[in-house]
């Protein structure tokens, strides 16, 4: 039996960690992306929002962090196959960036939606004195 570390699944999760970290210290807008996604905990918790709330902002931020994550790994690709500027190279990275700002985007509209009507509904309850 091979020991756990030598496990190829554990393998994987390494690999994929290293990519996590790597893209945290060199990729500025994924720190925008988590400072935003840290204010937006912060705001549900305060609002005790319902698990169903919890997972569409949930699925949101993941998708953002997937475009993200799949746009750093093609730049590099194609920083690696066209070193000189091309035609080519720059839609493929202007489309991956108008992905991220598509995501981004409905981040925002799903974040408006969830906590604009909660903390409505706090304000209100607020003003008429009601504990809800």
């Amino acid at each position: 039996m091979k020991p756990f570390l030598g496990d190829p699944a554990f393998e994987s999760f390494e690999y994929a960690f290293r990519g996590w970290f790597h893209v945290l210290q060199t990729q500025r807008n994924v720190w925008i992306h988590s400072a935003i996604a840290a204010v937006v905990l912060i705001v549900g918790l305060w609002l005790r929002l319902p698990p169903r709330d919890w997972a569409v902002i949930v699925l949101t931020a993941a998708l953002v962090f997937t475009a993200e994550f799949i746009i750093h790994p093609s730049e590099a690709v194609v920083d690696l196959v066209s070193p000189d500027t091309h035609p080519l190279a720059k839609i493929g990275k202007d489309v991956g960036a108008a992905a991220v700002l598509i995501s981004a985007i409905a981040a925002i509209l799903v974040g408006l939606l969830i906590l604009a009507s909660a903390v409505m509904g706090e304000v209100h309850c607020s003003f008429r004195g009601l504990a809800c």
